[in-house]
């Protein structure tokens, strides 16, 4: 058995009154996904443990087979594995977002999805101006960067993600607690390098959001993971635009591959990452695809793009996988399911249960759900699971 589990970020969300009550999924046109619902299993999963943050890291950490309860330490140290970065025993990762500031208010958390290249010259100049011994500026993708802190500096400060505070003061959600004077001057310090930089004063002439501040949060130290074939004893790869998951990946041992044109946004390359699923199962057994856009849309608000984002994942992701796993020379499972909603009215995440679907080329009878969407699921077979046992679910199952 070969399995192919596609992870829809943020894909979940609540019902809309100019939906008339209906969730995007609900109202999404999403014919294969609907297929493997309704010529498979279906049911809902907690990806987020009690007590924690709903955040991509813990959920998809609970996708891909390890309980955060367990393994979790934080989101920034998994983003630094991917890039490439080297935490020592007692550094500190800190994810730093460039955002935008508007009159002492959070207007953008992803200072208008910057590019790469603009973004690397803006944390230089902040990494030139503010790194020494202690504190190392890192670029990174887009707005995503890192900066990483010496001798535990940081790690019991209490930091609030920007995505979860939009439109809301700036001052009322700097660090708190323990170190939080310095990370707040941090903070501080890099607004007039962002404010004066050229390349921020292009961005403005051109009409676009400037990243005119730092943020740090998702703090922690480096993790420790038992590998994923020794967990299950299978060799899987990851496909991933973001490095959060692809970090994830590598503490796991597996593959990570990347996909031409993926960007983690709205105009990723879909079908690639299907068309390079099925290619990694020539010599793997497991492949992840993790497909951002639903969540970007979801942080913006913007019901039309959410629906968009989703329709795209249906059509060329789990559609180009579900044609070739029809005539693939093996059996082939295949997952699909959403890491943790991400509501368009509340423009953040949640913890509620998600929604997933299975579905085996090899011969099995399904269940009652017809549709893949919040409500459907429930009628599923498997009724509400913990995300962190569906791996292994699916190994025992792919076993009989």
């Amino acid at each position: 058995m070969k399995y192919v589990v596609l992870i829809g970020d943020g894909m979940a969300d609540e019902p809309l009154e100019e939906l008339g009550g209906k969730t995007v999924l609900q109202k999404a046109n999403t014919p294969n996904m609907d297929y493997i619902v309704r010529n498979g299993r279906a049911g809902l999963a907690r990806t987020v443990p009690e007590g924690l943050h709903p955040g991509s890291d813990v959920a998809n950490m609970s996708i891909i087979g390890y309980d955060p309860k367990k393994y979790y330490s934080g989101r920034a140290p998994l983003e630094a594995a991917s890039m490439g970065i080297k935490i020592a025993g007692d550094d500190v990762a800190f994810r730093c977002n460039l955002i935008t500031i508007k009159e002492g208010l959070i207007a953008d958390y992803s200072s208008g999805h910057i590019t790469n290249a603009e973004a690397k010259v803006l944390i230089e100049a902040v990494d030139s101006k503010l790194g020494n011994d202690t504190f190392r500026f890192y670029p990174g993708i887009s707005y995503r960067h890192l900066l990483v802190s010496k001798g535990g500096l940081g790690a019991d400060t209490e930091c609030t993600p920007p995505h979860d505070v939009i439109d809301q003061e700036r001052l009322s959600h700097m660090p708190k607690g323990k170190d939080s004077g310095i990370l707040s001057d941090i903070i501080e310090a890099s607004m007039p390098i962002l404010k004066e930089h050229p390349v921020n004063e292009r961005r403005i002439k051109e009409g676009k959001n400037p990243g005119n501040s730092i943020w740090l949060w998702g703090q922690g130290f480096a993790p420790e993971f038992p590998l994923f074939r020794e967990l299950y004893g299978l060799r899987g790869a990851i496909i991933s635009a973001v490095d959060l998951v692809n970090g994830i990946g590598i503490y796991a041992g597996l593959d990570v591959i990347h996909v031409p044109g993926a960007t983690g946004y709205l105009d990723t390359n879909y079908k690639g990452k299907g068309e390079y699923a099925m290619k990694a199962l020539e010599d793997h057994d497991f492949v992840f695809v993790h497909v951002e856009a639903p969540d970007e849309a979801g942080h913006m608000g913007d019901m039309k793009a959410k629906i968009q984002a989703i329709e795209d994942f249906d059509e060329k992701v789990v559609g180009t996988v579900l044609k070739a796993a029809r005539d693939y020379g093996e059996d082939v499972t295949i997952m699909v399911l959403p890491d943790h909603p991400t509501p368009v009215a509340l423009r953040t995440h949640t913890s509620a249960p998600i929604p997933f679907a299975v579905y085996s080329t090899a011969e099995e009878e399904p269940d009652d759900a017809q549709a893949f969407d919040e409500e459907s699921v429930k009628s599923g077979s498997f009724g509400t699971v913990y995300a962190a046992d569906l791996i292994g679910m699916l190994v025992r199952s792919g076993q009989q």
